[in-house]
C-alpha cells in the first residue's frame, strides 16, 4: 500500500492512498465465499460455487461488499503510517476501484494539529484566601442544632424561620391546574425554592387562615405562564434548639464536649478549605498553562461539542422544571453573552485535553487496570451508584474504558503540572499541594518515603 498525505490546513489533511490488487485478495476472497454461502447457482453445492461464477452471475457483487472493509482497514493504516490523529469522521471518495487494478481513494478528515509543548515545569499561579472563621464553626453548630431541633405547634401567625403544614391549590383562569394540587406538607418559611411569592404569602397567617397569590409553576403543561395559587395553614411550628452544651455534643456526636466537637468541626472544616484551594490551584495552574500555548481547533469539532453541551443544558434546565429564558433572567446574561462564554469554554476544554494528552505522551504515562478500577469506584461513589452496576455497566458498554483511560490519563499529566508548580494564595503562602492527600490532610513526605522504602524491602526479602 502507498500513501501520501496532503496538509490542507493546521487542523485538516487529505490522504491519498493506492491498494495493489495483492493486498485486496484478503478480503475479496472472504467477499466470495460469502457469496458462495448466499447463492444457488446450478451445478454447484451452496459454499462451493467459484469466484469466477460468482463474478460471471453476479458482476462486482464481492467488490461492493469487500469494499468496506478494505477501507477501514487501509485508512486506518494510512493513518499510522502518517502519524496522524483523527478527530472526526473522514470525507472518503473512492477514484478508482476494478477487477484488474489497484484499488485508489482520498480521505479528508479533521486531525489533532502539531504545537510545540510549551514548558510546563514550575508554573506560577494565584488564588484567593480561603480563610477558616469561628464562624464558619458556629454555622455547622448551627446546622446540627437544626438537624437535632424539636417542632411545637404554636398558637401565632406564621413569620421567618417557622415549619408550617400547607395545602396548596393552582388555578388557571379559575380552573384547577391538573398535577398543581398538595395537601398537608411540610414547609419552612423563608427557605425558599418551592413557589415565588409563597414565603411573602404564608408569613402572617395562623392556622385555618389562606391566602392567594399570584406565580409561576415549574413544572407541567403551564411552566412559565401565570396562575394562582391558593394556599392554606393548616399548622404552624416553632422549632426549638437544644442548648450549645456537653449534653448537645454527645447527642449529636461521638465527643464528650463540646470543645472537642468544636476542634473536630473546626479540622474538618480546614481539610474542605484545603481540598477547595487545590481546586482552584489546579484550575489556576491550567489557566497559566493554556495562555503560553495556542492550538488551531478544527472548526467542527467546536461546533459539535457546542451542540452538546447546549443540548445538555436544554435537558438540565427542562428536568429542573426551567426555559431557558428563565435560566438567563436569572443568570443576568443576555443568548449572546451565554453563547460568547460557552464557545470560550468549550475552546478551553478541548485546547486542555489536546495538551494534557501531549503532555502525558512526553512523560509516557500509562493506565493500569489498577487506576481504571479506582477511577470506575470513584465515579460510582460520586454518582450514587452500586459498584457493581458501574462495573456491569462497563461489560455492557466496553468503549466507556477508552473515556475512562483518557480521563486518567489527563488527570496524571494535569498532577504533573501541578506537583511543579508554586501557587501562592493573596497572602503570599505557598501551598502544599504535592502532599496534600484526597482527604484534605497533608502527608509527611518524609514518613511515606520512609514507609514506601520500609514496604519495597518487605517485598525484596519476601522474594529472595
Amino acid at each position: 500500500m502507498k500513501s501520501a498525505v496532503e496538509t490542507l490546513s493546521p487542523t485538516r489533511a487529505k490522504l491519498t492512498v493506492e491498494v495493489p490488487l495483492e493486498e485486496l485478495k484478503p478480503s475479496l476472497d472472504a467477499a466470495y465465499k460469502q457469496i458462495a454461502q448466499q447463492v444457488n447457482v446450478p451445478g454447484f453445492r451452496r459454499g462451493k460455487v467459484p469466484a469466477a461464477i460468482i463474478e460471471r452471475q453476479f458482476p462486482g457483487a464481492a467488490r461492493d461488499q469487500a469494499l468496506n472493509d478494505i477501507l477501514n482497514t487501509k485508512y486506518a493504516e494510512a493513518l499510522q503510517a502518517n502519524d496522524l490523529t483523527p478527530l472526526a469522521q473522514p470525507e472518503v471518495e473512492v477514484t478508482k476501484y476494478d477487477a484488474d487494478g489497484p484499488l485508489e481513494f482520498t480521505a479528508e478528515v479533521d486531525v489533532r494539529p502539531e504545537f510545540e509543548l510549551p514548558s510546563y515545569d514550575g508554573i506560577e499561579a494565584s488564588v484567593e484566601d480561603f480563610p477558616l472563621t469561628e464562624e464558619d464553626v458556629e454555622e455547622q453548630i448551627e446546622g446540627l442544632r437544626e438537624r437535632f431541633g424539636t417542632l411545637k405547634d404554636v398558637e401565632r401567625p406564621a413569620v421567618d424561620g417557622d415549619f408550617v403544614v400547607i395545602d396548596l391549590v393552582a388555578t388557571k383562569d379559575g380552573e384547577p391546574v391538573e398535577g398543581a394540587e398538595v395537601s398537608g406538607m411540610s414547609y419552612q418559611v423563608g427557605r425558599g425554592g418551592l413557589l415565588d411569592g409563597i414565603d411573602e404569602a404564608i408569613t402572617g397567617l395562623s392556622a385555618g387562615e389562606e391566602k392567594t397569590f399570584t406565580s409561576q409553576l415549574v413544572g407541567g403543561d403551564l411552566v412559565g405562564e401565570d396562575v394562582d395559587v391558593l394556599v392554606k395553614v393548616t399548622q404552624v411550628q416553632e422549632q426549638e434548639l437544644p442548648e450549645v452544651d456537653d449534653e448537645f455534643a454527645q447527642l449529636a456526636s461521638e465527643f464528650d464536649t463540646i470543645a472537642e466537637l468544636k476542634d473536630d468541626l473546626r479540622e474538618r472544616l480546614a481539610r474542605g478549605k484545603r481540598l477547595e484551594q487545590a481546586a482552584a490551584a489546579r484550575d489556576a495552574v491550567l489557566e497559566a498553562l493554556l495562555s503560553k500555548v495556542e492550538i488551531p481547533l478544527p472548526d467542527q469539532l467546536v461546533t459539535d461539542e457546542l451542540n452538546a453541551r447546549r443540548q445538555s443544558v436544554e435537558q438540565q434546565l427542562a428536568y429542573a422544571g426551567l426555559t431557558f429564558e428563565k435560566y438567563l433572567e436569572d443568570e443576568g446574561q443576555t443568548i449572546e453573552e451565554f453563547e460568547a462564554d460557552l464557545e470560550r469554554r468549550v475552546r478551553e476544554a478541548i485546547t486542555a485535553q489536546m495538551l494534557l494528552d501531549e503532555i502525558a505522551k512526553s512523560e509516557e504515562f500509562e493506565v493500569s487496570q489498577e487506576d481504571l478500577t479506582s477511577h470506575i469506584l470513584r465515579r460510582a461513589q460520586q454518582q450514587g451508584q452500586d459498584p457493581n452496576q458501574a462495573f456491569s455497566h462497563i461489560q455492557e458498554h466496553p468503549h466507556h474504558l477508552r473515556e475512562y483511560a483518557e480521563e486518567i490519563i489527563r488527570g496524571k499529566a494535569l498532577a504533573k503540572v501541578v506537583e511543579s508548580a508554586t501557587v501562592t494564595d493573596a497572602s503570599g503562602n505557598v501551598l502544599d499541594l504535592k502532599n496534600l492527600r484526597p482527604d484534605g490532610t497533608i502527608g509527611d513526605p518524609t514518613a511515606e518515603a520512609t514507609e514506601e522504602a520500609d514496604e519495597d524491602a518487605t517485598e525484596d526479602a519476601a522474594t529472595q
